[in-house]
């Protein structure tokens, strides 16, 4: 017996084709919504309205760290990746689907320039990961802060907005910046700041930074620069003398730049001016005090007072050590007498002295050693144009050539001189103001010269030898002298036919009158026409009368007769002890 086959009726037949019209609608890589059914340990099984259900972990329902907030008969949105798998079930994403979801909002966001929120939730190369609702975002080290952070830990897990960078849907990437963010609330925070703040303003602030030229001190969200010179009126080499990082500060704002944002702070403002009313206070040609603060190539600084600098000057520091670096002669801490020399208000400059707290070495001199005195000394150097000699003092006197020697040029005598030697000499002169003391050697033969030319004058007669004959006339040396004398031509005769030089030989021997005399440079002229005019003079004064009758030859001829007939002493001529006579 046959068993009939019991034909589906119209209402099924239409509730299955309406089944499968509706499986037909739900296509693989979209995002449909389902019904939560059960929940199987940590899977939640969800109905989407296929011939079977799928099921979803329940992990993909909370953010990371975070319990599931998910019960049956809630309805959620899910990724349908495949509607049938090997066991017939549906494969479902909820994770795929809030990635849809979010991709779809944060390309919205990255369109509009918009900021986005997330989590930092893990830490890899290079970075960190975000989770921008379901969307997992790469976060560069260098986009963290504006700052580098050491630690991360307090900025993992917690919701804070963030700027996308870049979108690639179809790899899948995404690149966020953190730091963006803060720059622009900072710079709005700034840019408030900096508007509520007025030059002259006294406001409280934490040293953030130190460097070698000032501090930076936060102001609130805000730095202002705090220059090493305005920290105090002293001298400050560094910064961290005074400050140090996370020191609460009083300062003042000297200047705010409303475009760039700069602000600069003193606090030796908020202390009264040392320099007001200096001139009164440190007098010029007072001494003081003082603390050596710095040393440079060009001085010393000294501290008076705190706030209160003063500079010494290389050249005012000694007054014999003049090529001497100033840290051979004092060092940095030392305490030291000065002189105020000059002081500016103004451009608060103080000059200082500290030579002037010493005897001044030239004027020491000058008392003890009056022109004429003589010295010994060393040697001390040899120059073109004389010899310096070491004097009492830590000083030295100069012998210019010309007063190395009397009859040779200072040349040629100072080769007998050589650094190391111990000389005397005389002292010619002495000038304090421009440290100046003239030595001469060949002065110490004058007394020997005034004992040899004792009895020559002007006006004298003595007796020449000719040891070269020139063109313009005779180069002759002074009968018991070291003296040379030049006569020239015109005194060689009174009569013009006699005034010829080759009338003389060398060696020849004949008087001469005196003409000039000078002892302390020995010059000494003599002139053979003056002898001649001299007697003629003499023997008119004689034998002359107005009734003997006697001719000018007549009364010359007895002049000379007579004098010639009288014996002349030994060592000197006829004429010259006639002359000696008168």
């Amino acid at each position: 017996m046959s068993v009939a086959t019991q034909s589906p009726s119209r209402e099924d037949f239409a509730a299955l084709l309406n089944e499968t019209f509706k499986a037909d609608d739900l296509v693989e890589g979209s995002v449909i919504k389902g019904t939560v059914v059960a929940i199987e340990k940590d899977l939640a099984v969800i109905d989407v309205g296929l011939k079977t259900e799928g099921r979803v972990q329940l992990k993909e329902f909370a953010a990371p760290g975070e319990e599931p907030k998910i019960k049956v008969g809630d309805v959620v949105e899910v990724y349908l990746e495949r509607v049938e798998n090997a066991l017939g079930e549906a494969m479902l994403s909820r994770e795929k689907a809030k990635r849809e979801e979010s991709w779809t909002r944060l390309e919205e966001s990255f369109t509009k320039n918009e900021k986005v929120i997330g989590q930092i939730f893990n830490q890899v190369k290079g970075g960190f990961t975000v989770d921008l609702d379901g969307a997992v975002a790469f976060l560069p080290r260098s986009q963290v802060d504006i700052r580098p952070v050491r630690d991360v830990g307090p900025l993992m897990h917690s919701p804070q907005p963030f700027q996308i960078l870049k979108m690639d849907k179809r790899r899948g990437n995404i690149v966020v910046s953190r730091r963006t963010v803060l720059e622009e609330t900072r710079a709005e925070q700034r840019s408030e700041l900096v508007q509520s703040l007025e030059e002259g303003q006294i406001v409280d602030g934490v040293v953030k930074n130190i460097t070698d030229y000032g501090a930076f001190v936060d102001l609130g969200g805000i730095d202002g620069l705090l220059h090493v010179t305005d920290i105090a009126w002293r001298r400050i080499n560094h910064p961290t003398e005074v400050l140090s990082i996370g020191q609460t500060v009083r300062v003042q704002v000297i200047r705010v730049n409303q475009e760039t944002h700069r602000i600069s702070l003193g606090m030796k403002q908020l202390e009264a001016d040392p320099w007001e009313g200096i001139a009164a206070k440190y007098p010029v040609n007072a001494k003081f005090k003082g603390r050596v603060t710095n040393i440079t190539d060009y001085g010393a600084f000294v501290e008076l007072e705190p706030g209160i600098e003063g500079l010494i000057h290389v050249s005012e520091m000694s007054w014999t050590k003049k090529n001497v670096h100033p840290g051979k002669i004092v060092s940095t801490s030392q305490e030291v007498e000065v002189m105020v020399l000059e002081v500016d208000p103004v451009k608060r400059r103080i000059s200082l002295g500290l030579k002037q707290t010493l005897s001044n070495p030239w004027e020491a001199f000058a008392e003890t050693h009056p022109i004429g005195t003589v010295v010994t000394g060393e040697v001390k150097n040899k120059t073109e144009f004389g010899l310096f000699i070491g004097l009492e003092g830590d000083i030295d006197g100069m012998v210019h050539l010309s007063d190395l020697d009397w009859s040779r040029p200072g040349e040629v005598a100072i080769e007998d001189y050589n650094r190391g030697d111990e000389v005397q000499a005389q002292v010619l002169d002495v000038d304090v103001e421009k440290e100046r003391i003239s030595l001469g050697i060949k002065q110490l033969g004058n007394e020997a010269f005034a004992e040899a030319t004792g009895d020559i004058r002007k006006g004298s007669v003595v007796t020449c030898e000719v040891i070269e004959v020139k063109e313009m006339g005779l180069e002759v040396k002074i009968a018991d002298t070291d003296m040379t004398a030049f006569i020239r031509r015109a005194d060689l005769a009174r009569d013009r036919s006699d005034q010829r030089t080759e009338r003389f030989g060398v060696g020849e021997k004949f008087d001469a009158r005196v003409t000039a005399f000078d002892k302390k440079t020995r010059k000494i002229s003599v002139s053979i026409k003056a002898l001649e005019i001299a007697e003629e003079k003499e023997a008119v004064a004689q034998y002359g009368s107005s009734d003997s009758g006697a001719s000018l030859g007549d009364i010359l001829g007895a002049a000379l007769k007579a004098r010639d007939d009288k014996p002349a002493p030994k060592g000197k001529s006829k004429k010259a002890a006639d002359a000696d006579e008168e």
